[in-house]
């Protein structure tokens, strides 16, 4: 096991990673920027290094400088969380060729399912359901046009080095085809620095279900079932839950077992999420692997009574998984919503500024994983997620009572938060119905979509 771990990373996950290390008896050293200094969690670890100023770009994102706070900090491993360079091949390479473990998996891995296009193709190999589509990248208007015939119009083109819905348009014939590629490839050049696009055939109406695997270094790759995304505002996720409602059992196992096979077939190891879409009549097709832990990670964590973060740890540090897939039994339902410091009344424009009172909720199954505090300032410079509240109960009606009265609870003064919209969303009757697909937000309560 290590004796001592970096974290290259800030906020929620740095405190989760911290206490999951201090658990293990093992010492960490948090990175931050200046911006993050003076952070209640920073105290918690062994040693906190000064690595930059506010802006990403000049800290979080600066490899030399987090690979020189992990030579003067002598730690063995990086914890990358999530965001910033977790899923940066380059930089999990820079830290192998330091010597210094990266917690998660292998640089060749990771750069194979990032490229989106690659990873359908290795999809298909592992006889999991793609959505139909392009054979691979689209580099002329005259070859869409012949895919978008073949498979049908309205169809969806993807940036193959997307994400957050960047370098995504929808189509619905020639003209808006070619005019779309365009957009799409100048988006995806800017955001990811390649305009490398491909098609799909559009789904309406989809759900987003992801799946959460974890595989050791000795063959042994189990999933830990299933959740629910699909409550989103413009592809990124607003509440998550498990198990995913109206979902068929066979469906269910089908979908898992898939999402085994794909990682087997990858040869990756450590913790990711296999990502689907579901169509109307339930029919389920890969989208994408996120090859680090996820923010919904502790929705897992509560179903399952497995510590995720642990398991990383354990797993990169060259122990076997310490159970098998019949030993993982799902127990009750679990909602989670992601508190960002937005105001819902003005188009979720970012609200940073002094947290001055802090009432954190409480009661049976109820989880609150923040690294925010009275007198904390709410920087403006990153995600603007300042929290997450997880309810666990034993079914999914309960879970949604406790939810509403825990975020009724929840008082942050000083600054807007999504708190109330997440409650208008909840006490919504198509979400208790369990109803919802990727655009019920923006359709029901934002007039979009």
């Amino acid at each position: 096991m290590f004796k001592r771990i970096l974290i290259a990373n800030r906020g929620e996950i740095a405190l989760r990673i911290i206490r999951a290390c201090q658990e293990l008896g093992i010492e960490t050293v948090c990175v931050y920027s200046t911006a993050d200094a003076g952070s209640q969690y920073l105290e918690l670890a062994d040693e906190a290094i000064c690595i930059g100023p506010p802006k990403s770009a000049q800290s979080y994102l600066k490899i030399d400088q987090i690979i020189s706070a992990a030579e003067v900090g002598n730690v063995e491993a990086i914890h990358p969380g999530y965001g910033f360079l977790a899923e940066n091949a380059h930089f999990n390479e820079v830290c192998r060729s330091c010597k210094i473990d990266f917690i998660g998996p292998t640089p060749q891995a990771m750069e194979s399912l990032g490229d989106k296009n690659a990873a359908r193709k290795m999809a298909r190999q592992a006889n999991v359901p793609v959505v139909p589509g392009s054979a691979g990248l689209i580099d002329d208007d005259a070859e869409a046009v012949r895919v978008a015939h073949e498979i049908g119009f309205p169809v969806l083109i993807k940036a193959t080095a997307g994400g957050g819905g960047k370098g995504m348009r929808v189509a619905g014939n020639d003209l808006a085809l070619k005019t779309a590629l365009s957009q799409a490839r100048t988006e995806a050049q800017a955001a990811f620095g390649n305009a490398g696009v491909y098609l799909e055939k559009f789904v309406e109406r989809p759900r987003h279900v992801e799946v959460q695997i974890i595989a050791d270094h000795h063959g042994n790759v189990c999933h830990l079932f299933e959740r629910e995304c699909s409550t989103q505002r413009r592809h990124q996720k607003l509440i998550e839950e498990s198990p995913a409602p109206r979902l068929p059992p066979e469906k269910r196992l089908a979908m898992c077992e898939a999402a085994v096979r794909l990682i087997k077939e990858a040869g990756y190891t450590n913790a990711g999420t296999v990502e689907f879409i579901v169509d109307p009549d339930d029919n389920f097709y890969f989208i994408e692997v996120n090859a680090r832990i996820q923010v919904e990670h502790p929705v897992t964590e509560m179903i399952t009574g497995i510590d995720l973060i642990k398991t990383q740890i354990r797993v990169a540090a060259g122990q076997p998984l310490p159970f098998t897939q019949g030993d993982i039994v799902p127990r009750g339902a679990c909602i989670e919503c992601r508190i960002n410091a937005e105001d819902p009344d003005r188009n979720f424009r970012p609200s940073p500024g002094l947290i001055k009172q802090l009432y954190i909720p409480g009661g049976p199954g109820v989880r609150w994983d923040s690294h925010a505090h009275v007198g904390y300032t709410v920087p403006p410079y990153y995600d603007s997620m300042i929290g997450k509240l997880i309810v666990h109960r034993p079914t999914r009606e309960e879970a949604i009572a406790c939810m509403i009265r825990a975020l009724g609870e929840l008082r942050i003064e000083g600054i807007k938060t999504t708190a109330p919209f997440h409650k208008l969303v909840l006490s919504h009757a198509t979400f208790a119905e369990g109803m919802v697909d990727t655009k019920f937000v923006e359709r029901t309560f934002l007039s979009e979509g």
